[in-house]
């Protein structure tokens, strides 16, 4: 089983078709995208996956405000969404469903906010909560979280006491941190600042207990532009890629 994190940038716009291009040729069996909006780019998008056999999705975007960044969860199997009393204050950033796979599991989609929104801490205080609490069996925490543990993610200091703090907490919790589980040192970034040019780990899945025996593979991989190599042909972020037995 593979699942796909990959943050799209601003629905995806003139970039759809490439995109439906790279996750097929990726080949998953979910994907979950941030940055997915309710606009005809995003929308067809859907309807390329959905042709692809993951026909099972569930979105956070909102006819009512088309251009908001939203999340997208796509599944090759039956998916049902629930809600958690204690889910992060913005709905369209956090996404709950169950997967109705071989192996059933749990998977909560997220986009963090930036710190500079002031509603990040809140954020990131529900979903540790939320780790916390945990009481659906086996599951992932995939997403966009704009957190890394500073020294080790970061090429410029930005991550601070709050962030190490959240990381740390959730590993405790017994939430792993996929890549750092396989790669525990290793320096590799998945955004890179357009001003400085400096890089960023700043997409996650958060494994848990029960799931983390069936992970057999993690890695991030670009998008790059087959004419001149450029990373960030497709998206300003990496995706993350998952394989589980």
């Amino acid at each position: 089983m593979r699942i796909i994190a990959w943050n799209i940038r601003a629905g995806g716009g003139t970039r759809i078709e490439g995109i439906h291009a790279q996750l097929a040729a990726w080949q998953p069996d979910i994907v979950c995208l941030c940055e997915f909006r309710a606009t005809p780019p995003s929308r067809r998008l859907a309807e390329l996956l959905l042709e692809e056999g993951l026909c099972h999705q569930v979105t956070t975007a909102s006819d009512a405000s088309p251009t908001r960044n939203a999340l997208l969860l796509a599944s090759r199997w039956p998916v049902r969404p629930f809600t958690l009393r204690l889910r992060p204050p913005e709905p369209g950033r956090w996404l709950t469903a169950e997967v109705a796979g071989p192996r059933p599991f749990a998977i909560a989609a997220m986009h963090v906010p930036n710190m500079v929104s002031g509603r990040k801490l809140q954020f990131m205080e529900a979903v540790r909560l939320i780790a916390s609490k945990w009481r659906r069996g086996p599951a992932i925490l995939v997403g966009d979280t704009n957190c890394g543990w500073p020294g080790l993610d970061e090429e410029t200091p930005v991550f601070g006491r709050e962030t190490a703090l959240w990381l740390d907490t959730l590993a405790g919790l017994g939430w792993r941190d996929a890549y750092r589980v396989q790669y525990p040192q290793e320096r590799i970034y998945t955004w890179y600042s357009p001003n400085g040019g400096n890089g960023f780990r700043l997409d996650q899945a958060f494994v848990n207990r029960r799931m983390l025996d069936r992970l057999t593979g993690v890695s991030y991989e670009w998008a790059r532009s087959p004419a001149d190599g450029r990373r960030d042909a497709l998206s300003d972020h990496a995706a993350l890629l998952l394989d589980f037995d």
